[in-house]
Parts: C-alpha cells; structure tokens; sequence
C-alpha cells in the first residue's frame, strides 16, 4: 500500500484537483483508492461529489477516535474509489491536538487498520504546514507536490522541503518525494515555460513529464460534482491526469 500525501502550504495551485483527479485515474484502472479529505474546506470531498458533509464522521472523528476509519469511510460514486470527508470540525482538530502525546503519529495509527484495504491512499493536505499536515507526512510513503507554472511559484517551496527533511529526520525515515507535479501550465505563456524549466533544474527527474495545463475543464468540474476525468474523459485535463496516473505507476513499478 502506497500513502501519498498531496500538499502545498500555498493555496491555488491545484492541489486539491491533483488529489481528487490522480485518485480517480488510478481507481479507473482498477486501483482500490482511498482519497482522505484532510482539509476543513472539504473541497476533495465535494470534487467527487459528497455534498452532505454535516450529516457524516468524518477525517476528524477518525482522528480524535470517535470513530473506526472503516465505519466512517464511505463509497463514491466511482468505481474502486473510496473517501474520507473533512468533517466541519476538522478545522479545530490542531488546537484540541497540541496537548497530547504522540500528536504527529495519530492518522498513522489509524491508517494502519486498512494496510490491507487499499493500493493508494492520498491525503489531500490542508495549504498549511501545521498539525494536520505533518500527521499526514508521518502516515504516508511519500509526498507529491503540485507547483503552478506562475511567478513566485518556486518561492516558499523551500520552507515545505525543510518540512519533509524534518519529518525524514525526527519523525518518518522512510518518508520520499513522490515527485513535483507542475500545474495551471499556459503553452502561450513563456512564463510557464521558465517557471518549468527552473523546476527541472533544481529538481531534475523529481519533476514529473506530464504537466497539467490550465484548462476550462478542470476548472468547471468540480461545480458538477466531478473529477475532470468523469466530467470530460477526453479532455487535454483528463489526459493529462492520467498520463500522470502512467507515470505513477511507472515509479512504482507496477508498469514498464
């Protein structure tokens, strides 16, 4: 089982919709995936089309151990997809938190119940570097980062590599980059191309091939409930997405 933590401490940069997007392509060749909203804003779970978040337990009642990850875990309308919702007290979590002994280590408690459940799980981070994240971290196998093809993108990056350096050192040595993922690419922007050009000389192979441009698509689908790959298969998004699900899959080995 593979837990990859999706994240960015900036907002914006299609974090969410590379969780959602690259859960779904794997779920779609017959992956058994399970996406954790880990977010309060909860945007995952309304990506794949859970509205009703009041009425359910969620990733904070699995956290805090109100609930087992198993009765709160429910199917999507997806096919080998399933989900956590980010329940509305989620966003309270860090606070009740802080206190108590072995804070970092609780998702990673609960996520070894289900070793057994899943190929995938991905944790869409909230776009902080806070509690919440850094259980993600300590629960997962890797990290993959999506950086929007924009001015300043490659600032702050730094700060959440020095956050995973530190979760390697002090807290999950066995903790990777998954990769960097760049987003919101404008083949009619030079910019993009700088921006992506920078990434691959800092960051070499770490830097996926596929790049996810800005596309009408992407944008609408989550309005309709959604991923881009269920809302428009034939999409330059939804392609994209699952050239990026290939390579993935490459890294792991599962495919040549």
């Amino acid at each position: 089982m593979k837990i990859i933590s999706v994240a960015n401490q900036k907002g914006g940069v299609g974090k969410t919709t590379t969780a959602v997007n690259l859960a779904t392509a794997l779920a779609a060749v017959q992956k058994k995936v399970l996406l954790i909203d880990f977010d309060p804003q909860g945007n995952a779970s309304t990506g794949v089309g859970v509205y009703e978040k009041n009425e359910k337990k969620g990733s904070y009642e699995v956290l805090c151990g109100l609930v087992s990850l198993q009765s709160a875990v429910i199917k999507t309308r997806i096919p080998c997809l399933d989900l956590l919702i980010a329940s509305p007290d989620l966003a309270g979590a860090e606070v009740e938190l802080v206190s108590q002994p072995k804070r970092e280590y609780f998702l990673k408690s609960v996520l070894a119940s289900c070793e057994r459940d899943y190929d995938y799980i991905f944790i869409d981070c909230p776009p902080t570097l806070g509690l919440l994240t850094l259980n993600a971290f300590v629960a997962s196998s890797s990290v993959l980062i999506p950086l929007q093809c924009e001015f300043y993108a490659l600032d702050g990056l730094s700060r959440l590599i020095k956050t995973i350096q530190y979760v390697q050192s002090y807290l999950n040595p066995d903790l990777t980059l998954e990769g960097i993922v760049m987003t919101m690419y404008d083949k009619r922007s030079s910019l993009s191309d700088q921006v992506a050009q920078d990434a691959r000389k800092h960051f070499g192979a770490l830097v996926f091939q596929s790049v996810i441009p800005r596309n009408t698509r992407i944008s609408e689908s989550p309005s309709f409930g959604h991923p881009v790959l269920i809302y428009d298969v034939k999409s330059a998004g939804s392609l994209a997405y699952m050239r990026l699900a290939g390579e993935v899959l490459n890294r792991h080995g599962v495919i040549q």
